[in-house]
């Protein structure tokens, strides 16, 4: 799709007018989407849950945040990244020009499972397919996965956060960089490994701006 755009945009630029693509509106996509995430009963996770949590942000976003599940608090509220790490992760949009009105934030899974635990390769394959569709609906110029469930679960692989954050990947031709979970940096015990961490997860985000930049 992103092939026929560029292709598109090509011949208006040269004044071809007679050739106009019209997308599906890709809010009331989302919309729809939504509604079809708030009856699901693919996996056990909805039996649990207080809220369903489908993610929140633009309709046409610039970046995709993706972490791996929601947390109690966004159970409650239906919303994703509202505590805590939801807070750091503000802070971090906020520091890159954006705010979460002009970005997208998701989850791998939109139940939140049992006391916070990583979700089981089943309800990963049951929920998988309505990222890929927010991603298809949302057409963003790169991904960014907090953390290693997210990368892996979003890859279909199994690497070290660790080894491969700040590093580029695709998903369906969209560019992926992996960096720290906001909670992972809220877990260090130290100023100085607190400060690595936001360092290392700032570094990646400019290789987030410089993606976007690029892509204009």
């Amino acid at each position: 799709m992103n092939e026929l755009d560029e292709i598109l945009k090509f011949y208006r630029e040269i004044g071809a007018g007679f050739l106009e693509y019209h997308r599906e509106n890709p809010l009331k996509a989302l919309n729809d989407l939504n509604r079809e995430i708030g009856n699901c009963t693919k996996c056990k996770l909805y039996e649990s849950k207080k809220n369903y949590v489908p993610g929140e942000g633009s309709a046409e976003p610039g970046i995709i945040f993706i972490g791996e599940g929601p947390g109690e608090t966004e159970d409650n509220l239906g919303r994703p990244f509202v505590g805590r790490a939801g807070e750091l992760l503000d802070k971090l949009i906020d520091r890159m020009g954006y705010s979460r009105e002009t970005v997208f934030i998701g989850n791998i899974v939109k139940c939140r499972p049992p006391g916070n635990r990583n979700p089981l390769p089943e309800e990963v394959a049951a929920c998988k397919p309505y990222l890929e569709s927010q991603i298809d609906i949302l057409k963003p110029k790169v991904i960014v996965c907090l953390g290693k469930v997210a990368l892996n679960n979003l890859l279909g692989q199994n690497y070290s956060i660790m080894k491969e954050r700040g590093k580029l990947f695709y998903f369906k031709d969209i560019p992926v960089i992996p960096t720290y979970h906001p909670a992972y940096i809220l877990r260090q015990t130290t100023k100085d490994s607190t400060s690595k961490a936001k360092w290392d997860t700032w570094n990646d985000m400019k290789k987030v701006l410089e993606i976007v930049k690029k892509s204009r």
